[in-house]
């Protein structure tokens, strides 16, 4: 008895998804919730899951489709070749086929973000022969393609014995390539809400910087101890989130939202946290960060920031949300002006870590400063609040003890 395969019931927020690309082929066994396919919506990836041990029919979308909830995609065999085995092999021989690339292996496809993924199999490529770019070594799109390009490259014909090899022949002077490549879902979904954004808010943004040192102390004496105790690195991230929400308590008005004439004053303090991805950039949301510990801050960012990668975050984690921070200064930022996450009215950018003479008692020191900028809806946040949030703001990672106490 076949099993049909049908869209799963997508958020309420989402009304429909892209068929990325089919995990399994038919005639190929696969185990119990397996991935057969993925999904994209204008969030998140989704997996469409095998409902038994079997193999595929039967496909009746292809890649690059739209679909919506209910929607029928491919008819399912249970028991059919087995869990993960290969279908049986026909009496007849086959006739011989072109040698082609093994295709990634599980460990290696783990690494791989979807979009990465796709390219890789569709066009039978072994992973572990393109130079990765990406973070630790990992594969963009940038590098399938580029790889790609090399061998449409064709060879030169080999030299006769006795002959000369013949000359190259340049390019036509002024060649220039090009490639057309349509937008994901993701990344339309961000250029319609930054786009939004600017157009529905009065933006404006204020700067300050910030002495690290404190901050660099405590974690130079006690990171080992910390992530001994906790198993997770202490990093910079945890300061900047406990310090905006002391900041945030002060000046209620940059945690709120408009609502048409409404001003929307957030009681509780649910962070998110940008995070860059080969799909775009995502903000899942660290929520009630006032009453998480340092090492629970830690933890989530960690876990969001590999889930992330892997185009495994869900709904949930990405919405919501009263305040956002983003930190450019891991890519070398030294100052930018962030966009509001809207329908929040404030961002607080981040930036690069850098050594500068600053005056201290009279002195000229050396110190680790750091530009802060915060975006905000002048709309309801006066230059007043937004100067006083990053000097509230500066005193806590200056002063990092006043976290503790409360002043």
């Amino acid at each position: 008895m076949t099993i049909e395969i049908r869209v799963p019931q997508l958020p309420e927020s989402v009304a429909d998804a892209t068929l990325v690309a089919w995990r399994k082929q038919p005639g190929e066994g696969a185990g119990r919730d397996e991935n057969l396919a993925d999904l994209e919506t204008d969030k998140v990836v989704l997996e469409v899951p095998a409902p038994a041990n079997g193999a595929l029919k039967e496909i009746l979308v292809q890649a690059g489709s739209t679909v919506k909830s209910g929607d029928l995609l491919a008819i399912y065999e249970p028991g059919a070749a087995g869990a993960g085995a290969a279908p049986a092999a026909k009496a007849a021989t086959p006739a011989p086929v072109k040698a082609e690339a093994p295709a990634a292996t599980g460990a290696e496809a783990a690494k791989l973000s979807p979009a990465v993924r796709r390219l890789v199999e569709e066009n039978r490529l072994d992973p572990s022969q393109i130079a990765g770019s990406g973070k630790d070594g990992r594969l963009t799109k940038g590098d399938v393609v580029g790889h790609l390009g090399k061998q449409a490259a064709p060879a030169a014909p080999a030299a006769k014995p006795g002959t000369a090899a013949p000359a190259a022949t340049p390019l036509p002077a002024g060649a220039r390539a090009e490639q057309r490549v349509p937008m994901t879902r993701l990344r339309q979904r961000i250029a319609e809400r930054l786009v939004r954004a600017q157009q529905d808010a009065a933006l404006l943004t204020t700067f300050n910087e910030v002495d690290l040192s404190a901050i660099n102390e405590l974690r130079t004496r006690y990171k080992d101890k910390f992530e001994k105790a906790h198993g997770v690195k202490l990093g910079f991230m945890s300061f900047f989130v406990k310090a905006a929400v002391e900041a945030l308590k002060r000046f209620p008005v940059v945690n709120a939202s408009v609502e048409g004439t409404d001003i929307i004053y957030h009681e509780f303090y649910d962070i998110g946290v940008a995070v860059s991805t080969d799909r775009g950039l995502v903000v899942p949301v660290l929520r009630d960060a006032d009453v998480r510990s340092f090492a629970d801050i830690e933890k989530q960012i960690g876990d969001y920031g590999t889930r992330a990668r892997a185009g495994q975050l869900s709904i949930e984690e990405l919405t919501g949300g009263t305040f956002t921070i983003t930190n450019g200064g891991v890519f070398g930022s030294l100052l930018s002006t962030p966009i509001v996450n809207a329908p929040q009215s404030a961002i607080l950018g981040m930036h690069k870590i850098q050594d500068r003479p600053v005056v201290v008692n009279g002195q000229v020191v050396v110190r680790p400063m750091m530009y802060l900028a915060l975006s905000y809806d002048h709309r309801i946040i006066d230059g007043r609040d937004s100067v006083q949030f990053l000097v509230a703001l500066k005193e806590c990672l200056e002063d990092p003890g006043r976290m503790l106490i409360g002043i």
